[in-house]
């Protein structure tokens, strides 16, 4: 049946890409997987495998393929992506040493693609359970390790019309999931070779925080005409003068929706006594042009078109380019990240790493960082703008429960990193 469904979706896949650009680079991706391989490996190497489904899942998976490549340089690292929004950015990622599309998950595909390969280990990141890749790996006694896999009772594998296709978890050689839960329910189905090591995305926030950019046009934004330099901190560039306090707050909402837009743009409206960085999950000229449309009467830059010297007299900046949003959340004493009035709240901890509260949208249930902010108090759930004006009304009047919240949100990143750590000290090399 399984089998029947691969071939099923192959074509609708091969149809829909006469009509879908995305869907047309997966395809042709895919069709060309083998191609690349074949011109790329070196058959005197030994590869280390890792598959992640997109950016997100590259982003657990890079620390662990970094550390490999520091401890272990004997070996080299093939990265494979299912969907084109992780392979087109990190497509030149310098880390690894063939990057290339996996194959869809047909018998002919899996025994091309591991008979070209022929890997000495494999690494399937969080939710990746190809039911062919995986048995043939396990019938060639190759190593399997599952890394930062999260469990919920109502996934098929837990179903009672799932239990068949949950015999494929019986192929990994490990897992190395989130949480307890997770462990329990494997071990309901009879998989004991579990081990809870947290999730890798924390050491990984650590590491972008480590290597966070210095922004001259976001200073001297937050700064004004008031004065120069930035506020610092730890891991982080600055330059040799201290900041001088900028007169406003510093409100810097990341991977916006629109609904989340309408949510925070209209109280900032009405208190512009905070200074607000915009950067939008999607970033086009209708989009941005529907930002600057509800921004009533405020002056209003947009990154790419900014100078230090005109973004000063500006009170919101819309960034409208990728790979910034990490960097920009140290400038903020409030931040925001949107998809929570959508499919799903973006990364938080990319936020809270810089000890700053974060405030999201309701639909955080399945994000167990989310639920581990709002625990500590450092990240606050919102479920309409009257949510939102609450919780602004009390950072306003009560200045320290930022930095009440802020410090629990920075502290429980911290506590909850060395999942990559644990991990590489249990496999065998």
């Amino acid at each position: 049946m399984y089998n029947i469904i691969i071939y099923l979706y192959q074509l609708g896949v091969a149809v829909a890409s006469l009509f879908n650009g995305k869907v047309r680079k997966m395809w042709r991706g895919e069709r060309d997987a083998i191609r690349v391989l074949r011109e790329q490996v070196d058959v005197n190497a030994r590869y280390v495998w890792f598959h992640a489904a997109s950016l997100g899942e590259f982003e657990q998976g890079r620390p662990l393929m970094e550390q490999l490549r520091q401890e272990h340089p004997e070996y080299k690292i093939l990265l494979t992506f299912f969907s084109p929004s992780g392979y087109e950015v990190r497509k030149n990622y310098e880390g690894a040493d063939i990057i290339c599309y996996l194959p869809l998950d047909t018998i002919t595909n899996a025994r091309r693609f591991l008979r070209t390969v022929r890997p000495v280990m494999a690494f399937f990141i969080k939710y990746e359970f190809w039911y062919n890749y995986l048995h043939i790996l396990r019938h060639r006694g190759i190593p399997v390790y599952s890394v930062s896999s999260i469990f919920r009772p109502d996934q098929i594998f837990f179903r009672w019309y799932g239990r068949q296709y949950a015999h494929v978890l019986k192929c990994f050689t490990r897992f190395y999931v989130q949480n307890d839960l997770s462990r329990q329910l494997l071990g309901s189905i009879g998989i004991t070779d579990v081990t809870v090591v947290g999730d890798t995305r924390f050491d990984r926030v650590l590491q972008i925080k480590a290597a966070a950019k210095q922004l001259p046009v976001v200073e001297q934004f937050i700064v004004g005409c008031e004065g120069t330099g930035v506020r610092g901190c730890e891991g982080h560039l600055v330059p040799p003068s201290p900041r001088t306090p900028a007169p406003s707050k510093i409100f810097v909402a990341g991977s916006s929706w629109q609904p989340d837009e309408d949510i925070f743009i209209p109280y900032f409206n009405e208190h512009r006594d905070w200074k607000l960085i915009i950067a939008p999950h999607v970033i086009s000229e209708d989009h941005l042009g529907q930002i600057v449309s509800k921004l009533a009467g405020r002056k209003v830059e947009r990154y790419t078109q900014a100078t230090e010297e005109s973004v000063k007299d500006a009170d919101v900046l819309i960034v409208d380019c990728f790979g910034l949003l990490s960097s920009i959340y140290h400038y903020a004493d409030v931040t925001y990240v949107g998809g929570g009035f959508g499919v799903g709240i973006h990364n938080t901890l990319e936020a809270a790493v810089w000890d700053v509260p974060v405030i999201f949208g309701p639909n955080n249930q399945r994000f167990q960082e989310a639920q581990g902010l709002k625990a500590c108090g450092g990240g606050l759930e919102i479920s309409c703008a009257a949510d939102f004006q609450q919780v602004m009304q009390r950072f306003t009047s009560e200045p320290q429960s930022i930095k009440d919240a802020g410090r629990a949100a920075g502290a429980f990143v911290k506590q909850m990193t060395g999942a990559t750590q644990k991990i590489m000290q249990d496999v065998k090399l």
